[in-house]
């Protein structure tokens, strides 16, 4: 059972140490002037849509898919029926430069917690497609709120990973109208600033020309020294970042005096491990500024967190609605 479990766990380490990569590397990214991001041919985008595919493989029957249109673009959900009695849908937003495939770990677990949609991030390679620029915070608040207007249900709690939990608050405290719940997974830009290493070491990561085994470096080091595997996952990221032209604006950090404004369940989860930001502050942060929210912290974890601990996720959430919401 071991030796079939740790696979799995490289992949998600791999995994998410790509998506953390990019979420530090987004100013650098934006600086040549192009109104929505694209791929750099079509060679490149084949090239990803086939890992795409490949990883997609791994996650449970999809129940349905759907296509919102906004103002910004169309954005792809995939809805998977869930056997759990949670209140409202959950609604997976994965890090920066990933897509639904990287869920596969985790569905399994989520599903007996209800419902659940997973969401290509508008603007990142993925099958969303942008077709309008996003400029700022509200911008990005903009399109996922007519997103979720756009699904059958009314109300979603959200988890959001990484950057995905950024996206999710800065969500909540625009426009709320459709979040029941926020779970936010070592989220960046919420509860401390990027450490400067973790910024320095990331700029190769940014440079498509550059290396394979220069991302890879990076990579392994935001999952807490994980080595670097060929797989779908895995090349499905990879190949997002070489040849996807991201032109996203770079993340505002969220105002404490903002996040003392959330009226609605929050759920923070903290890898002990991570190099995102400081595991000490942005604990502190969370319990100081939001007293009423459930803080956890996995003290063994990397930023890689949700591939670590796909189960105990589960459960913490699964304890969170049932007590919060």
């Amino acid at each position: 059972m071991d030796e079939l479990k740790r696979p799995r766990r490289r992949r998600w380490l791999i995994a998410l140490g790509v998506v953390a990569a990019l979420v530090v590397v987004i100013a650098f990214a934006t600086r040549t002037p192009s109104p929505v991001g694209h791929w750099d041919g079509a060679e490149g985008r084949d090239r990803f849509m086939a890992a795409y595919d490949q990883a997609f493989r791994d996650l449970p029957p999809v129940a349905d898919t759907v296509d919102v249109r906004t103002d910004y673009g169309v954005v792809r959900f995939y809805r998977f029926a869930g056997t759990g009695q949670a209140s409202a849908p959950l609604v997976l937003l994965p890090g920066r430069a990933s897509a639904s495939p990287v869920w596969a770990d985790n569905l399994p677990s989520l599903l007996g917690v209800g419902d659940v949609y997973t969401v290509d991030l508008l603007g990142e390679p993925g099958r969303s497609v942008q077709d309008r620029p996003i400029t700022d915070d509200a911008d990005q608040a903009a399109w996922l709120h007519q997103a979720l207007a756009g699904l059958p249900e009314d109300r979603f709690h959200l988890v959001g990973l990484s950057i995905g939990g950024w996206t999710s608050a800065n969500l909540a405290l625009r426009q709320p109208e459709h979040v029941a719940s926020l779970t936010l997974v070592d989220p960046v830009f919420v509860f401390d600033d990027m450490p400067l290493g973790t910024v320095l070491r990331s700029i190769p990561a940014a440079v498509p020309w550059l290396p394979k085994s220069w991302r890879d470096g990076f990579n392994s080091y935001t999952a807490g020294g994980a080595p670097v595997a060929d797989v779908p996952v895995a090349e499905m990221i990879e190949a997002g970042m070489q040849h996807y032209r991201l032109r996203l604006p770079q993340p505002t950090r969220i105002a404490e005096e903002d996040l003392a404004r959330l009226d609605l369940p929050v759920l923070a989860i903290i890898a002990g491990r991570s190099v995102m930001h400081d595991p000490a502050t942005a604990v502190a942060t969370a319990e100081r500024v939001l007293p009423e929210a459930a803080v956890r912290v996995y003290p063994d974890a990397s930023h890689a967190i949700n591939g670590e601990h796909p189960d105990r996720i589960a459960a913490d959430i699964a304890e969170f609605l049932t007590t919060s919401c």
